[in-house]
């Protein structure tokens, strides 16, 4: 048996486990947007930074690290917390469940 015909005892094959695993971890380390939104993805931690991209309604983002920022009022309050999502891609903490006014990750 080749190490592609491997399968678990439900029958299941070897990439399907793998990606299966990847996908829940993935949500269980994500965050969503607060519903009905479309969310600025920004260059920095700020009102002020260019948009880079838009998140469409029903995005869930993976925090890297958060930092302060422009003090912005959403749906979850208001904060100046910034949640970078990606090289050069910032969200407001206002519009993220987070489950928490302070910070939920590292500092960037």
């Amino acid at each position: 048996m080749s190490v592609d015909e491997l399968t678990d005892a439900a029958g299941e094959d070897e990439n399907t486990i793998a990606q299966a695993v990847t996908t829940t971890a993935a949500a269980a380390g994500s965050y969503p947007v607060a519903p009905g939104y479309r969310l600025n993805v920004r260059s920095g931690p700020g009102t002020g930074y260019a948009v880079v991209r838009v998140l469409p309604e029903g995005a869930r983002v993976q925090i890297i690290c958060q930092t302060s920022g422009t003090r912005v009022s959403g749906p979850y309050g208001t904060s100046s917390v910034w949640d970078n999502i990606g090289s050069g891609q910032y969200v407001s903490d206002a519009y993220v469940r987070t489950g928490s006014d302070g910070y939920v990750a590292p500092r960037c």
